[in-house]
């Protein structure tokens, strides 16, 4: 069976979801394809240990795209500041009061935003979904590509839009290759019940082993991201959920009080990547599958929409007689990010590499900075305009 569109998005995960909904009201017709079953609405009260921070001007290109409103909205939980320690004692405090906005942000969990966006799509007529679909080959031709699945189906489109991760297959097939920085430390994520309530404060510390992060969650809980090196993070997962509450409370300075697990620890490798290139002639990177960024900013989701939403307006904009796949058009779009990423990745690789150093001189460095930082209201308003965008 072969079955034609003028765009196939290869990866039905939150940001590949996302660029078939943009693409929605751009006279496209659209392929989303995803190798697992469609997502549904968790039938338990369990909360994901997976969750992101979602900039406002992501909430408003979900809420734009529909989907943002179809998730619980009483499982999201509003950043209204954000406390950093360095590792001298070096203290940095951002608040939406200082930026005069009503949040820096929100704390989301994956789960509940993919089915949010994967229920939108299912209303739109322009898009078709392909779920349970492996694919098994990709083929560039002059005019169209053409996308073999595991079952014998072939789809052509015009464009195909690689959205399948970090180790993207539809990358390898387009031939294109990636640099790779191992940051040698894997992040160590867990939820948990809180004796205190988060107030809506995004915590962070730069300590000695490592990057701990405590990120708000609805009523008495929060949830943490310790970036540390392979050694501590096995003896992290190791510990039983007593001794991993006492521990993550102590690295915390007991701010939250006492703490309870709620959601298994897990624990993911982290590296800085890079496509050698987001396009081809009718190939196109989005999300993970082009670029991934250390999460101590929480910024690759975020990214990731930007892609989405930067894609779709490359797209809307094209003449009539220009086809989705045309290689100077997508040019346009790498063009269009490769700024926002390099910026990104930079400011993120600099900050693990200097609370990272033990060179002589660099803590007192990196901590002063922190201080003056602190110290200059404009600097922290134009660092909170740029992490809301």
């Amino acid at each position: 069976m072969e079955a034609g569109y003028d765009v196939i998005v290869i990866g039905g995960g939150l940001v590949g979801t996302a660029t078939a909904l943009a693409l929605n009201d751009a006279g496209l017709r659209i392929a989303l394809v995803e190798a697992a079953a469609a997502p549904t609405v968790p039938q338990d009260e369990s909360w994901d240990s997976r969750i992101y921070a979602i900039s406002p001007g992501n909430i408003r290109f979900l809420t734009q795209l529909g989907a943002w409103k179809r998730q619980d909205l009483t499982r999201v939980a509003p950043i209204e500041a954000m406390h950093i320690w360095g590792d001298g004692g070096a203290q940095l405090e951002f608040s939406a009061d200082e930026a005069s906005v009503e949040t820096l942000g929100v704390i989301a969990e994956s789960r509940l935003m993919q089915q949010a966006l994967w229920v939108q799509a299912q209303t739109c007529p322009q898009i078709e979904l392909h779920t349970s679909a492996r694919c098994q080959r990709l083929v560039f031709g002059v005019r169209q590509a053409e996308l073999v699945l595991e079952n014998g189906r072939r789809l052509s489109a015009k464009l195909i839009v690689g959205a399948d991760g970090g180790n993207a297959w539809s990358r390898a097939q387009a031939g294109i290759g990636v640099n790779t920085r191992d940051y040698q430390q894997l992040g160590v994520v867990a939820n948990f019940e809180t004796a205190l309530p988060p107030r809506n404060i995004a915590r962070q510390w730069f300590r000695y082993d490592g990057i701990l992060a405590w990120l708000p969650l609805p009523g008495r809980r929060m949830s943490m991201v310790w970036s540390t090196d392979p050694a501590h993070a096995a003896e992290l997962m190791a510990m039983s959920a007593h001794d991993l509450c006492a521990k993550v409370a102590e690295a915390g300075g007991h701010l939250l009080g006492d703490l309870r697990l709620i959601t298994p620890p897990a624990a993911f490798p982290l590296r800085l990547q890079n496509a050698e290139t987001l396009v081809k002639p009718r190939f196109a990177l989005v999300g993970d599958a082009g670029h991934l960024v250390h999460p101590l900013a929480g910024q690759g989701v975020n990214l990731g929409f930007h892609d989405a939403a930067t894609l779709a307006e490359t797209l809307r904009a094209r003449g009539a007689q220009t086809d989705a796949g045309d290689y100077a058009l997508l040019r346009r779009y790498e063009r269009a990010r490769k700024f926002d990423i390099a910026a990104m990745q930079t400011m993120t690789t600099g900050l693990h590499a200097l609370f990272g150093s033990d060179l002589p001189g660099a803590g007192r460095l990196r901590n002063l900075g922190m201080t003056l930082t602190n110290s200059q209201p404009w600097l922290k308003r134009r660092l909170m305009a740029h992490a809301m965008i």
